[in-house]
C-alpha cells in the first residue's frame, strides 16, 4: 500500500484481504501502525512523524523492517498473498520494499491511493482515525488537530510513484479515476477489478432465503419447485417489512436466483427483481429431488464425505462450497459496487458464503452459519465491521426446513 494517511489504505487492504481470503488464497495484512503501537505504544505525538525527527525517523525504519521481515518470513512458510499497509510514502522506501520482495522470487504490486478531496480527508479522520488506539482518551478536537499535523509531515515528504518498471494500481478521489501500469497475471487482474468497484458509502444488506417450497415441504434438496401457501404467506410478509420498515422510502434494489422459488418470494416487492444465475442453490447433482434420508440409505458412502468436511464434499456431478464461492465472484464485484440499500432473496448455501465475505469469516467456516426460512438477515456495513440484525417473520418447523445444502 502506499499513499498519505487517511486515504483508505487500510481500507483497501482489508477488503482485499477478506476478498483474497475468501477466494481461498492465504492472505494476510501487515500493518506497520500496529506493530508501532505494540512496541513503542499507542500515544505518539505528530512530531514524531516529522522528517525533521531523526531517532523518529530512525525508530519508524526499523519498525517498518520488523513488519516487512515478518511477511517475508510467512510468504516463505506457505502464505501466499502478504499485504503490507503502510505510507510508504518515498521513492527510497518502495524501492527497497521491492528489492527485499524481489530478492525472494516475489511479484510486487503497489496499491497508491491518492486523495486531495478536504470533506474526504475529514470524514475519513473522524469516522476512522478519532477512533483508533493512536487517540483514545484523547479530546475529539485535540485529536484532529495533531492528526492533521501528522499528514502535514508526511506530505512534506511524499512522493507519488512515478517508476514505469513498477507494477502498481493508482486510486484517485477513491475511485474517480483508475491508473494502472504493468498489470500482469490472473490475480493482480482480480485486485484491480476489486478496487474499481470499492466505496466508503455506508449502506445496508438485507439477506433472506425464499419462502418455503414445495420440495421444502418433503424435505428433499435442489430442485426448481414453487413456494408452498407458506412460503406465498412469507413473501407477503417479507413485502410488507421491507415497504413498512426497512425501506419506506422505496430506495432499494432487489436480486434473486433464477430459480421458480426466489423469483416468486421477491415478486410481490418488485415484479421486476434481478435474476443472477450465480445466486442459484448449490448444484447437488445426482442428489438432486433426494431427501438426505435417502442420500444416507442409497449412497452412505456419500452422505459420510459430506458429514467429514461439508465445505470440499462435492456432490457427485454437482458442487461443493468451494465451487458456490467461485461462481459468486462476480457477484461480490457488483455488490461492492452497488451504493443502495440491497435486498438478496436466494438460498441456504449461497447466503451462507455471502454471509461469509460480509462478515469476514473463514471461508471453511460457511457451511455452518444459520440462515433459517422465513427470516431477514439485515447488515449494516460500514468502513470497518457491520451491525447484525435477523427479523423471523414466520414460524417454520425444524423437519420441513430440510437443509437444502
Amino acid at each position: 500500500m502506499v499513499g498519505l494517511p487517511a486515504r483508505g489504505k487500510t481500507y483497501m487492504a482489508r477488503k482485499l484481504a477478506r476478498y483474497l481470503s475468501w477466494l481461498g488464497y492465504d492472505t494476510r495484512v501487515f500493518n506497520v501502525g500496529n506493530y508501532r503501537r505494540e512496541r513503542l505504544g499507542s500515544h505518539q505525538p505528530h512530531e514524531f512523524f516529522s522528517p525533521d525527527n531523526p531517532a523518529g525517523a530512525e525508530a519508524r525504519l526499523h519498525i517498518a523492517m520488523a513488519a516487512l521481515d515478518d511477511m517475508l518470513a510467512w510468504l516463505g512458510s506457505g502464505g501466499e498473498v502478504g499485504i503490507y499497509d503502510a505510507t510508504n510514502s518515498s521513492h527510497e522506501r518502495r524501492q527497497l520494499v521491492r528489492e527485499r520482495c524481489e530478492s525472494q522470487g516475489l511479484d510486487v504490486v503497489f496499491i497508491e491511493s491518492i486523495c486531495d478531496d478536504p470533506a474526504v480527508i475529514d470524514a475519513n479522520v473522524r469516522e476512522t482515525k478519532l477512533l483508533s488506539p493512536d487517540y483514545s482518551d484523547v479530546d475529539p478536537s485535540d485529536a484532529a488537530s495533531d492528526f492533521l499535523a501528522r499528514i502535514a509531515h508526511y506530505e512534506r515528504a511524499y512522493e507519488p510513484i512515478a517508476d514505469d518498471s513498477a507494477s502498481y494500481v493508482k486510486l484517485i478521489d477513491v475511485g474517480r479515476q483508475i491508473v494502472i501500469n504493468r498489470i500482469r497475471g490472473y490475480l493482480p487482474a482480480r485486485v484491480v477489478v476489486l478496487l474499481m468497484n470499492l466505496h466508503i458509502i455506508p449502506r445496508v444488506i438485507w439477506l433472506t432465503r425464499h419462502g418455503e417450497s414445495t420440495f421444502n415441504m418433503d424435505g428433499r434438496i435442489g430442485g426448481d419447485s414453487g413456494l408452498s401457501p407458506r412460503g406465498e404467506a412469507y413473501a407477503r410478509s417479507l413485502s410488507k417489512l421491507v415497504r413498512e420498515e426497512l425501506a419506506p422510502d422505496g430506495d432499494f434494489v432487489v436480486w434473486t436466483s433464477t430459480l421458480m422459488r426466489a423469483v416468486q418470494t421477491a415478486l410481490p416487492l418488485t415484479s421486476r427483481p434481478i435474476r443472477w444465475r450465480a445466486l442459484d442453490e448449490i448444484n447437488a447433482g445426482v442428489c438432486d429431488g433426494m431427501t438426505y434420508a435417502e442420500i444416507s440409505e442409497r449412497m452412505p458412502a456419500e452422505f459420510r464425505a459430506r458429514a467429514d468436511d461439508k465445505f470440499r464434499y462435492r456432490y457427485p456431478r454437482g458442487e461443493s462450497y468451494e465451487d458456490v464461492i467461485q461462481r459468486l465472484d462476480p457477484v461480490i464485484i457488483e455488490l461492492e459496487r452497488e451504493r443502495r440499500p440491497l435486498l438478496i432473496v436466494g438460498h441456504q448455501a449461497v447466503l451462507r458464503a455471502l454471509y461469509a465475505y460480509l462478515l469476514d469469516m473463514p471461508p471453511d467456516q460457511c457451511p455452518h452459519v444459520s440462515i433459517p426460512l422465513h427470516t431477514v438477515v439485515e447488515l449494516r456495513l460500514k468502513t470497518y465491521g457491520s451491525d447484525e440484525r435477523r427479523f423471523p417473520l414466520l414460524p417454520h418447523s425444524g423437519v420441513r426446513d430440510a437443509p437444502s445444502s
